[in-house]
C-alpha cells in the first residue's frame, strides 16, 4: 500500500520521494524543461533561500500536474493515458534531477536551519535520479511506464483461460490443492521476464544519475534519506532485523510443520524452506490465507471479521465510512466531499486500473483520494484504516512549507494507518457493533497467531527486497545474477523455495512484485512493521491501558488524538527522531513493541516447536 504524496512520481518515472525541484523564474505548471547546462549557465548563483523558494513553488504546480496525470493513468489505462502520465513524469524528473544538483552546490554552513534541512531534501529526495543529458529523464519515464503497464496488464493462460493477478490472488488464498498453487504462482511469475532489459537500463540510468549527485550508486541515494549516514541506516536494519528474527523463525517453524502435516514429505518436507506458493499469498509475504491449515488445533479465531461483514451487509463504501469514523473518533475532522467524489473504492467495468492500493494528496492540500479494487472482507477492512492513514497524515501536515509536507521518513507514513489497523480488536468491533460480545482470553492464541502470520511473517521479505536492489544499484548483482540473488535473499530471510526447483534461464521474478517495476522502495514496509507496534504501545499506555496490548483500542480516545495529531503535523519539517519522541518519548525505533504485542504467543509457539529441527 501506497502514499502518493504528491503524485505517483516515484513509481512512474522514479522522481521524487517527496522534494524536489525549482526554477529560478515563475512557477508555471507548462513550464518548459531547463537543463543543468542552462542553469549553469545563469549570470548569478541565487541566495540559497531564494533558490529554496523558488523551487517549491515550481514544485507545487508541476506536483499536481503530474498528479493528475498519473491519477487519469492509473484509473484508467490506455496508449493515452500512458503517454500524457510518462511526459509529466520525464518533465518532472528532469528537472528534479537538475535541480537536485544545483541544491548540492550550496554550502548549508551557517545558513537558517530550515533552508539548509531543505537543500538537503531536494538533494536526496528524488528516487531514481536522471543523468543531466538531454533526453534522458523521457528515457526513464517511458521504460518505467512501460514496466508498470506490462505489470498491471499481466495475465497468464491456464486450461484455457485467461488469468490475471486479481484472479489468481483469489485462487492462491482459497486453493488447497499443491499442484494448482504451483500453476498459478508459476503463471503469474511468466509476465516478467520481457521486463529484465528494460529495468537493467533504468538501473543503468539511474545511477548515472546518482552518481552526478555524489552518491556512489542509487542504492546509496535511497539509505541517504533517513538522517543518518547510508552505512548507519543499512547496520541499523539489521539491528532491528535481529530484534525480530526470533521471532520469526518461530512462526516459520510452527507454520512448516503443520503444512508438512497437511500435504507430506513429497509436498512440503518437515525441514529446510517452506514452498513459496502454499503460502496463500503470491509472494509469500503475508500467509493469513492458510490459517484454517495452521490454526490451533480445538481454538477458535474468535471473530470471523469476513463473516461480520457480510452478515451487517457492509458494502465496499460503508467499510470506508467506518475507517473515516475511526478517525472522527480521535477528533480528526471528516473527509471532504471531494474525497468520496474523486476516490476510485471499487474497480471500475470496461477498463483497465491500477488495482494496487494507494492513498493519494492530488493538490497537496485538500484533493485527498483512496485508489482501491475494495472488496467485503477482513483484509480490505484493514486496508481502508491504512490508506485513510495516509490520507490523514497528508491532511495534517498540509499547512506545512511544500518541501515538508511528508512523513518523518518513509516508514512513518506506512505505519500510521497499521498502527490504527492494529485497534481493530474485538472491542473495537464490538464498540461499532460488528459484534455483540468479546470474545474471551481462550481466543487469545488463535488472535494473536492469525496477526502474526501477517505481520511477523512479512517482516523478512520487506527487508529484503531493497537490500536486492542495493545489491543490483551497486553492481554486485548483474542482470544474468538479478533471480539468483533474489532467490538467495529470499532463502535467506524468509526460508522459502520457488516451487518446482531451479528456475528458468531467462526468470525476472523481482518484477512479479508490484514495487519492483514500480520502482517504489521498499525498506518503508518493513521499518512500518517495527514502527506500528511502537506507536500503538505509546498510544495504548497514554491511553491509559492496562490489559495485554493485543486486546488494547484507542478508538474514541481524542486525547491520544491529539497528540497523535502533533506527530502528525510535523510532516518532514524535523528529523524523524524527534516526530517519533514527540509521541512516544523514544529517538530510537524499538522492535522491543513487536515482541510485548505477541509476547503470548512467543511462549506458545515454542511449545509448539519442541522437538523439531527449527531453521532452514
Amino acid at each position: 500500500m501506497l502514499s502518493m504524496k504528491k503524485a505517483r512520481w516515484l513509481a512512474a518515472a522514479a522522481v521524487v520521494a517527496l522534494a524536489a525541484c525549482a526554477t529560478q523564474g515563475a512557477a508555471r505548471s507548462d513550464a518548459a524543461p531547463v537543463s543543468a547546462s542552462a542553469a549553469a549557465a545563469a549570470p548569478s548563483k541565487p541566495s540559497a533561500p531564494a533558490f529554496v523558494a523558488a523551487a517549491e513553488a515550481e514544485l507545487e504546480a508541476l506536483a499536481e500536474e503530474a498528479g493528475r496525470a498519473d491519477w487519469m493513468r492509473q484509473t484508467n489505462i490506455t496508449y493515452d493515458t500512458n503517454w500524457i502520465a510518462a511526459r509529466a513524469n520525464a518533465r518532472i524528473t528532469e528537472r528534479a534531477s537538475a535541480l537536485a544538483k544545483e541544491a548540492a552546490a550550496y554550502d548549508t554552513a551557517g545558513l537558517d536551519p530550515v533552508v539548509a534541512r531543505k537543500l538537503e531534501l531536494m538533494k536526496r529526495g528524488l528516487t531514481l535520479p536522471a543523468p543531466a543529458r538531454a533526453g534522458a529523464a523521457q528515457q526513464m519515464a517511458d521504460i518505467a511506464t512501460k514496466m508498470e503497464e506490462t505489470y498491471a496488464t499481466g495475465s497468464f493462460d491456464l486450461a484455457g483461460n485467461k488469468i490475471d493477478l486479481e484472479e489468481a490472488s483469489k485462487q492462491m488464498a482459497t486453493s488447497r490443492d499443491p499442484a494448482r498453487l504451483a500453476q498459478l504462482w508459476q503463471g503469474w511469475h511468466s509476465i516478467s521476464p520481457p521486463m529484465r532489459a528494460d529495468y537493467a537500463q533504468l538501473v543503468s540510468l539511474a545511477n548515472e544519475g546518482a552518481k552526478e549527485l555524489g552518491y556512489a550508486d542509487t542504492g546509496a541515494l535511497w539509505r541517504s534519506k533517513y538522517d543518518m549516514p547510508a552505512d548507519a541506516f543499512a547496520a541499523e536494519t539489521d539491528r532491528l532485523w535481529s530484534q525480530v528474527e526470533p521471532l520469526y523463525k518461530q512462526v516459520h517453524c510452527y507454520t512448516r510443520q503443520r503444512l508438512n502435516a497437511r500435504y507430506g514429505d513429497a509436498v512440503q518436507a518437515k525441514t529446510g524452506p517452506i514452498r513459496a506458493d502454499l503460502l496463500g499469498n503470491m509472494w509469500a509475504q503475508q500467509w493469513g490465507n492458510i490459517y484454517d491449515i495452521v490454526a490451533p488445533r480445538g481454538a477458535t479465531q474468535g471473530v470471523d471479521l469476513t463473516q461480520r461483514l457480510v452478515a451487517n451487509r457492509y458494502d465496499a463504501t460503508k467499510m470506508v465510512r467506518t475507517g473515516e469514523g475511526f478517525f472522527s473518533s480521535l477528533g480528526f475532522a471528516p473527509l471532504p466531499e471531494t474525497f468520496w467524489q474523486r476516490s476510485m473504492i471499487t474497480r471500475p467495468q470496461g477498463r483497465d486500473v491500477v488495482c494496487h492500493a494507494s492513498a493519494w494528496n492530488i493538490d497537496n492540500r485538500e484533493d485527498i483520494r483512496i485508489k482501491m479494487c475494495t472488496q467485503v472482507n477482513g483484509e480490505d477492512f484493514q486496508t481502508v484504516h491504512h490508506e485513510l492513514g495516509h490520507n490523514y497524515y497528508q491532511r495534517a501536515y498540509k499547512d506545512q512549507s511544500f518541501i515538508f509536507k511528508d512523513g518523518a521518513n518513509d516508514g512513518f507514513h506506512e505505519a500510521i494507518g497499521d498502527m490504527v489497523a492494529l485497534s481493530i480488536t474485538p472491542e473495537y468491533l464490538r464498540q461499532i457493533g460488528l459484534v455483540r460480545t468479546v470474545p474471551d482470553a481462550s481466543a487469545d492464541t488463535a488472535l494473536l497467531l492469525r496477526m502474526a502470520l501477517d505481520k511477523v511473517a512479512f517482516m523478512p521479505f520487506g527487508l529484503l527486497v531493497d537490500k536486492w536492489r542495493w545489491q543490483v544499484y551497486s553492481g554486485q548483482a548483474t542482470p544474468e545474477t538479478y533471480n539468483a540473488a533474489w532467490w538467495k535473499l529470499r532463502t535467506q530471510y524468509q526460508g522459502i523455495a520457488p516451487p518446482g526447483g531451479a528456475r528458468p534461464a531467462d526468470a525476472f521474478d523481482p518484477g512479479a512484485k508490484y514495487h519492483v517495476p514500480a520502482n517504489v522502495p521498499y525498506m518503508r514496509y518493513f521499518l512500518s512493521h517495527i514502527l506500528q507496534f511502537q506507536f500503538y504501545r505509546a498510544a495504548c499506555q497514554q491511553a491509559g491501558w492496562t490489559g495485554p496490548l493485543h486486546r488494547c483500542s484507542i478508538y474514541g480516545d481524542k486525547a491520544v488524538g491529539a497528540k497523535f495529531d502533533a506527530m502528525l503535523k510535523m510532516g518532514q519539517s524535523r528529523p524523524w527522531p524527534e516526530a517519533l519522541e514527540a509521541f512516544t518519548g523514544q529517538r530510537e525505533i524499538d522492535a522491543s513493541a513487536v515482541a510485548d504485542y505477541f509476547k503470548p504467543l512467543q511462549g506458545w509457539l515454542e511449545e509448539q516447536n519442541r522437538g523439531q529441527t527449527c531453521g532452514w
